[in-house]
């Protein structure tokens, strides 16, 4: 794996493999974010959050490819939740690789109970839970309720079927990459 764009763009982050079962570790691939990235950039989504400048969530975050690509392309922040072990070290490794502390936070806790945001909503979420255990949703509806999505924010879930959004959120675009679904949201205002 390693960032696909911007200004880290080439780097190499902690080698994984082929994943992690067990720590329900499953990095997304080379392809579908370079796919994900060039569809939040490309496609009309309408008034959705640029993501120079955005402050990032990546909710079950692993490696944290996702929030790291963001800060590559020019997020001004990013925020990292995630709670296994082996998550947290890759993400602290990778973070190191890339020297972005100041813009970085790493909350290690479990993404489904984040709490309260003691700072800004964030424009931009990333969400990729473990396939088909109903984690998303209740990551989710945790996250709005603890005002750490923005009204107007983009979400990219990433799943292996459809999600079932919370009503605060609308459909945007969805799209299937292999056994990868990514689909597209706009929290309501």
């Amino acid at each position: 794996m390693r960032i696909i764009a911007g200004r880290f763009r080439g780097t190499a982050l902690a080698a994984l493999g082929a994943g992690d079962a067990a720590a329900h570790l499953r990095p997304t691939s080379d392809r579908v974010r370079e796919s994900l990235f060039n569809l939040i950039l490309h496609a009309d989504l309408g008034d959705v959050p640029e993501i120079e400048g955005a402050r990032v969530l990546d909710l079950f975050a692993g490696t944290g490819a996702l929030g790291l690509e963001a800060l590559s392309r020019g997020a001004a922040s990013a925020v990292f939740v995630d709670k296994g072990a082996k998550a947290l070290g890759l993400l602290r490794e990778n973070i190191g690789r890339l020297r972005v502390g100041e813009a970085a936070r790493v909350l290690a806790r479990d993404a489904t109970r984040p709490g309260p945001n003691p700072g800004m909503p964030c424009d931009l979420v990333f969400l990729d839970p473990p396939y088909g255990k109903g984690l998303g949703e209740r990551a989710i509806a945790a996250a709005l309720e603890g005002g750490w999505i923005a009204p107007g924010a983009l979400v990219v879930w990433e799943e292996n079927t459809a999600p079932v959004p919370p009503a605060a959120l609308t459909l945007l675009d969805a799209r299937r990459y292999g056994d990868t679904m990514i689909t597209l949201f706009r929290a309501d205002r």
